[in-house]
């Protein structure tokens, strides 16, 4: 039988950034956002060949941080930014479901990396999902990426709308995440 090693990563060692388009007849007007969390754990379990078997991701809704705004008729000035946090970390129904998980119960060998198969909780909502994921090896670390899109409908999220809905957060978002763990 073998053994089983589980490695822990949060955002000392990433970051895991969300960015979001906008939509509508006053698309113009809005801005396309750019969003981290600063409270995430990520668990990658391996067998003894360090080939990942599970991988989990827990993020904390209310760690959310709008960094940038693109676009728009004027800059995002900081009032714009706290707002933008505040209406999306509603959106995100953060009050009754404070964290969004992903459990891959499914990894297996792409070229660059792993395909990594499971169920992403958004809001109380599970769905399918899948993410690629990157694996870099150097001389003491791991560089880890994934790139993944989300769409708000497919979670029963509606997205964040102003000026009855002239104005919209598109219904897909990207995801990109990055992290280096390092080598035992």
């Amino acid at each position: 039988m073998s053994a089983q090693r589980q490695w822990t990563l949060g955002a000392a060692d990433g970051e895991l950034v969300l960015k979001t388009d906008k939509t509508g007849p006053a698309a113009k007007t809005g801005h396309r956002l750019t969003i981290g969390f600063t409270d995430w754990t990520g668990t990658v379990t391996v067998d003894d060949d360090r080939v990942p078997q599970r991988v989990s991701l827990r993020v904390v809704v209310d760690s959310l941080e709008v960094r940038s705004g693109e676009g728009g008729v004027t800059p995002m000035s900081g009032a714009e930014r706290a707002m933008a946090r505040s209406n999306a970390v509603k959106s995100l129904k953060a009050s009754k479901a404070p964290e969004i998980v992903f459990v891959g119960s499914s990894v297996s060998p792409t070229d660059g990396g792993y395909r990594v198969a499971g169920d992403l909780t958004i809001a109380g909502t599970s769905v399918p999902h899948s993410v690629d994921v990157e694996v870099a090896e150097t001389a003491t670390a791991w560089d880890v990426s994934a790139h993944t899109t989300v769409s708000h409908k497919a979670v029963g999220l509606k997205p964040y709308s102003l000026a009855m809905g002239a104005l919209k957060v598109a219904d897909e978002v990207e995801l990109d995440f990055r992290a280096t763990l390092p080598r035992p």
